[in-house]
Parts: structure tokens; sequence; C-alpha cells
């Protein structure tokens, strides 16, 4: 990614460790630039991970803000986490966060066969659910599906700290 990850201690390489946050994280936020102005919008997502080259595959309603912007647009930043657990310590400093995460950036793409639509909603809800769904034409019909292609990532995790937690008694 441009300008990498700082803590470098905390790059997430494993390709299964990757995997792993995208399956247990649920929500990817995406970040869009609307006339200047930066926009987010959290989604449900599915994905593939091929080779190294992560796709995400999102849906959503046939018309609104963010199939607007992304029209125009369609350089997006995302980033999604999990794992979330807080850790105290003795003194502020010692208060923290652990966490797993994952941010790129890519272009993003509406899908306009139903086929295509098909497949990426059987990604999407695999993601979401782990079990396997079929969609028939009226079903993909309904929706817009969005493919985003990211062209860089990282993903990062923050474990507990490995000092003993001291109580603040």
């Amino acid at each position: 990614m441009k300008g990498g990850i700082t803590r470098r201690e905390r790059e997430v390489t494993d390709i299964d460790e990757i995997r792993g946050i995208l399956d247990r994280s649920k929500i990817v936020r995406v970040g869009m630039v609307d006339d200047g102005k930066p926009y987010v919008v959290p989604m449900n997502y599915g994905y593939t991970l091929e080779d190294g080259k992560l796709t995400l595959y999102l849906h959503g309603a046939k018309s609104g803000r963010k199939l607007d912007v992304l029209r125009k647009n369609p350089s997006v930043f995302v980033e999604m986490d999990t794992d979330i657990v807080p850790f105290e310590g003795r003194t502020a400093c010692h208060f923290g966060i652990c966490y797993s995460s994952l941010m790129g950036e890519g272009t993003a793409e509406i899908i306009e066969d139903a086929e295509g639509k098909k497949q990426a909603l059987t990604y999407l809800m695999k993601t979401q659910t782990g079990r396997d769904f079929t969609f028939d034409d009226q079903m993909v019909s309904v929706v817009t599906v969005i493919k985003i292609t990211l062209d860089d990532f990282t993903a990062k995790k923050r474990p507990a700290p490995t000092h003993k937690v001291q109580s603040a008694e």
C-alpha cells in the first residue's frame, strides 16, 4: 500500500490469517469522494481472494447517493475490522483495544449482467452466513451489485499486550 503500515510488527501477511479477517468481519466501510467531500458507507460484503488478488462484492438498492457517487468517481478506499477486545492497564497509556483489520484502495464497478450478479451474491451470502445460496433472475433484478477490485490492501493485527495487566485498585 502506498505509504504502507507504520507499525510493521502488526502487519498480517499470512494468507490464511487474511482470510480469517475477511471471514470474521461482516461490515466493510466504503470511502468515496462526492464532489470533493468524503462519503463513507458501511455495507455487508462477500469476497474472493485468489493469487493475492482481493475482490469485494456488495449489494444494495437500484438507486441512491452511493451509486451516483460511484458512477462519477469509481475510486474507493475500504476498511473492515474484527476481533475487537478492549484491555485495561494501570495507567491511561496502558489501556487499548485488540483488533484485526484490513484496508485497501481500488476501483468499483457496477455488475450489470444477471449471471455476474448471481455469482457475486453467492460470494456475499457465503461470507455473511457460511452457507451456499442460489439466485434466480427475478432475485437479482431488484438489486444493484457492486464489484470492488482492490489494487492494493494491507491487513493488521493488534494482539493483547504481553505485559502483565495490573488492576488499578
